[in-house]
């Protein structure tokens, strides 16, 4: 029996550098990561020039180190895949130079992946989940109800009009004095608190359609807080912003899922990106699930926040579907999906 293809995947879209070994059948032979969070967390969120030094002096040291920890030798590896957008594009650019450095000294196939899609494979790497099934992709920059079909096959159901759900929870923990990053610090105030002490507002309760708003949760907080200024309870804020954002969420997914269902005969849901770590998000989405009688599938927490396995993985699955990049392939800052989605009404729509 020939040996399974081994492919090295490089992440380097925000704060982390990461680097990891997977293999065909589904196995992570290792995986390292290099992480800014203490830099980033002094300046109350990511500085992107910060970011890209970072990236440039530990993109050699954890990619050697990924390879020690498998004992595995560079000349054993048959491709090399790296996040090419979206994200800031100086880490980007670091991770892509030195994928592409390493491919062609190798003379080995180069995948320039969406860093999106190592997200919305990840299921596929953790549970050989079988095509087509529907994606909620919620993290800190981008929250997403997506069809998903096969590698580069994607249709949106659903985007954020505003700003993503990650970014509500960094924002809610900021105007509560949490630190960052949010969505943890939200979820540990969140425990000892109250989650129907506050009433927050749903956005867009009232449409019928499958996008997501959350810059008016973020402005109610706001008001919340002056006004309670004297008697301010954070586990009570924390844990009703938290419960706001996971109703929002499994709302429009309900309505994502059903439509699903009905166009394809399927009934398959997974959650992915890091706000998928939350436990009161897993939860609401899992009732979803479970109220529709769909296969349900929510990576561990450490596969639902950046990491280079999953952008392994992606590369894998066009590794084995025979279709890579050029060299010549220019990392990107923004990088949809379905580029061909028809945009969703109003203005500032993330992608």
């Amino acid at each position: 029996m020939p040996d399974l293809p081994v492919i090295l995947g490089i992440e380097s879209s925000c704060d982390e550098t990461a680097a990891a070994l997977v293999r065909a059948d589904r196995v992570i032979l290792a995986q390292h990561i290099a992480s800014q969070a203490e830099t980033h967390a002094r300046h109350g969120g990511v500085v992107p020039e910060v970011a890209a030094r970072g990236h440039l002096e530990s993109i050699g040291p954890v990619i050697a180190k990924t390879l020690a920890l498998a004992d595995w030798d560079m000349g054993r590896i048959d491709g090399v895949a790296a996040t090419g957008g979206p994200g800031l594009i100086g880490g980007v650019l670091v991770g892509t130079v030195a994928a592409k450095a390493i491919a062609a000294a190798r003379g080995l196939p180069y995948y320039a992946i969406n860093h999106l899609e190592g997200h919305a494979l990840t299921a596929r790497l953790t549970d050989d989940l079988a095509y087509p099934y529907l994606l909620l992709l919620v993290s800190g920059g981008h929250t997403q109800l997506l069809a998903v079909f096969g590698p580069g096959q994607y249709q949106r159901y659903g985007t954020t009009l505003d700003d993503a759900a990650g970014e509500a929870f960094d924002k809610g923990a900021q105007l509560l004095g949490l630190g960052y990053p949010g969505g943890p610090a939200i979820e540990a105030a969140a425990k000892s608190g109250d989650p129907a002490s506050l009433s927050l507002p749903h956005p867009r309760a009232r449409h019928k359609d499958c996008h997501f708003s959350f810059s008016g949760l973020k402005t109610a907080l706001a008001r919340q807080i002056e006004a309670e200024r004297e008697h301010l309870c954070v586990a009570d804020m924390a844990a009703s912003l938290q419960a706001a954002i996971a109703d929002a969420l499994a709302s429009r997914t309900r309505r994502a899922l059903q439509k699903f269902i009905a166009e394809t005969g399927v009934a398959r849901l997974v959650v992915a990106g890091g706000v998928a770590a939350n436990q009161a998000v897993g939860a609401a989405l899992a009732e979803v699930a479970r109220d529709h009688d769909a296969e349900w599938v929510q990576p561990p927490p450490a596969l639902c926040t950046d990491n280079a396995a999953m952008i392994a993985w992606a590369g894998m699955e066009y590794h084995l579907a025979g279709r890579s990049s050029d060299l010549d392939f220019a990392p990107r800052p923004r990088w949809p999906l379905d580029a061909d989605a028809p945009p969703p009404p109003g203005r500032g729509v993330r992608q």
